[in-house]
């Protein structure tokens, strides 16, 4: 490779990601490549798939297993070997500081000799030269000026959360993998079944499946038959979502788009034969919704994760030759507004190369102005370090925090995958929903309520309902809800009944319960002269009176007795309190 082409990668921190891809047909081929090695890769006792294509061609003569590997070298990544240790990119640890990154020609100014001296080395390469200065385009262009951020914490954590994020409020979570095949339990069941062997495991694959079934075989059944990108983006829309995160790549290592390092372990290659992650954001964005991209870190099995874990995370051969290069082809790929990183929990930062991806995502990536990211970059960054903070699943912080957070919930209290098991009282109703919801938005967070698909790709009914019944809720109360901010007080001090949210001058209080005698008390405002009170969904204004100890006492609209169970939540607007 020419001096100028490898140095203009390097100088972007993108490490040497594939320049050309052969054609790729459906079930599973691969223009004729063929693995190398002796290591087996979809061994029938738990080990992943997931690593990746060698640089042979020829016929592919070895037998290949449904959604498995037979055989490949984990020295060989997307058709060529890894890329050495790249300056401000994926590289291995040395044991002490990071080197400085050595410059390109002399300059940042240098680039577009650079990019000169590389595209009239490439010109004579022929088949190369169109894939490598395309390539060439995307890691110089926009990252010609001097990095804004370095790849520390420091600089880092004092980037600005996009405006957007925050205005948002409302997400929906997808759960969907190869673990809703088996459908029971929960996502985790394959670490479940031959990571900790559970008793309950073993006899449900021993019921339902062949003797000698492997995870891998699986893959095949995950079909996504049924799945409709445009009827989930206006599912997901009337449910009042502001923006969808799915699913790329769980803890078990499959990938629900073409990863080019997880040959015959994805979505492409095996079960849908469907590019999931590309059709849903496609999508979405045809319905003005924003699109997040949840994508694990580690994989469970995956040889490569369980050598560097064996090392003590001394080796760095899975982050190098897996995880990063698929973090930078969705990020080029799919240009993600939100990245939802997760399976950081076992190793620290420096294993994982997290600040250097950051670093590039926040300079010179093409989403680098609004992409959002969360926490759980390492085993000490949740709550601590990154764009905004989940702390854990389901995360309730019962006060105020100082910064920007979102709560996970599912609308499957035991699961986020699917479960063909589970029963209605395993589930979260209306009101428990909007609770959470009024609860986290009061809290100054964000709510992302989960559902998990079918294999076939159907959101079934029940979770249809209840994200149609937050729909109708956020239709009557939303302006109560998006791009609010928190008030002052945000309950009431005498009941967890009452929350409030804001607006400029604008107070809102919700209240979950409704009151005795249609009279609601509330302590917190204090009234003006001025104040005007209305309720969110009933036209005119609301009588009220001052409280003879402090705040004030509204008269509600009077409501007919009804044999429906009432709905959940009520806003008051209070315009001219303090």
């Amino acid at each position: 490779m020419h001096p100028a082409f490898t140095c203009g990668f390097r100088s972007q921190g993108l490490g040497l990601l594939r320049l050309q891809r052969r054609p790729r047909g459906r079930g599973g081929s691969h223009g004729g490549q063929a693995a190398m090695g002796p290591t087996p890769w979809g061994q029938r006792h738990g080990v992943a798939p997931g690593s990746s294509r060698d640089g042979h061609r020829g016929s592919n003569r070895r037998k290949r297993h449904a959604g498995g590997y037979s055989g490949a070298e984990p020295g060989w990544v997307g058709g060529m070997r890894p890329p050495a240790p790249l300056p401000g990119g994926p590289q291995p640890r040395t044991g002490g500081p990071t080197a400085a990154p050595r410059r390109c020609l002399g300059s940042h100014g240098g680039a577009a000799a650079s990019v000169a001296m590389a595209a009239a080395a490439l010109t004579s390469r022929g088949s190369m030269a169109a894939a490598g200065l395309l390539w060439l385009a995307v890691a110089l262009g926009p990252g010609l000026a001097a990095p804004r951020y370095r790849p520390d914490w420091a600089s880092l954590d004092a980037r600005p959360l996009p405006a957007w994020f925050d205005q948002a409020k409302v997400g929906v979570f997808v759960h969907w993998g190869v673990f809703s095949v088996p459908a029971w339990g929960s996502e985790w069941f394959w670490w479940h079944w031959q990571g900790e062997h559970r008793a309950d495991y073993e006899r449900f694959v021993q019921r339902r499946y062949p003797p000698d079934t492997a995870y891998t075989d699986f893959a095949p059944r995950f079909t996504a038959h049924d799945f409709q990108p445009r009827e989930w983006a206006q599912l997901f829309q009337r449910a009042g979502a502001r923006y969808v995160v799915l699913t790329t790549k769980h803890h078990e290592g499959f990938t629900n788009w073409g990863s080019p390092v997880s040959w015959n372990w994805n979505s492409l290659d095996t079960g849908p034969h469907r590019d999931l992650v590309g059709e849903l954001g496609q999508a979405l964005r045809e319905s003005n919704i924003r699109y997040g991209l949840y994508h694990s870190l580690l994989e469970w099995f995956n040889p490569l994760y369980l050598a560097d874990k064996e090392s003590g995370f001394k080796t760095q051969n899975f982050v190098l030759k897996k995880t990063m290069p698929e973090l930078y082809d969705l990020v080029l790929k799919y240009k993600p507004d939100l990245i939802w990183s997760d399976g950081d929990w076992e190793a620290p930062e420096s294993y994982w190369n997290s600040t250097s991806f950051l670093a590039w995502l926040y300079n010179d990536s093409p989403i680098k102005d609004t992409v959002v990211v969360n926490d759980r970059w390492c085993n000490n960054c949740s709550c601590h370090h990154g764009g905004y903070y989940n702390c854990a699943d389901k995360y309730k912080p019962g006060t105020l925090p100082a910064h920007k957070w979102e709560m996970c919930s599912s609308v499957d209290k035991l699961s986020w995958g699917y479960r063909s098991n589970m029963n209605i009282a395993e589930l979260m109703d209306e009101a428990s929903i909007i609770e959470e919801l009024v609860q986290t938005v009061s809290f100054g967070g964000n709510y992302l309520l989960n559902v998990g698909p079918t294999k076939e790709g159907v959101i079934v009914p029940i979770f249809q309902e209840r994200l149609l019944a937050l729909g109708r809720w956020l239709d009557t109360n939303g302006e109560a809800i998006y791009e609010s901010k928190p008030w002052r007080v945000q309950m009431e001090n005498s009941t967890d009944t009452v929350w409030y949210t804001s607006k400029g001058p604008v107070v809102y209080a919700i209240f979950l319960i409704w009151p005795r005698g249609n009279v609601l008390e509330l302590s917190s405002p204090t009234p003006s002269p001025a104040t005007q009170v209305s309720m969110l969904g009933f036209a005119g204004t609301l009588k009220w009176q001052k409280s003879p100890g402090k705040g004030l006492v509204i008269t509600l609209p009077y409501m007919l007795p009804s044999p429906l169970p009432p709905q959940s939540g009520w806003t008051v607007k209070l315009e001219g309190v303090k």
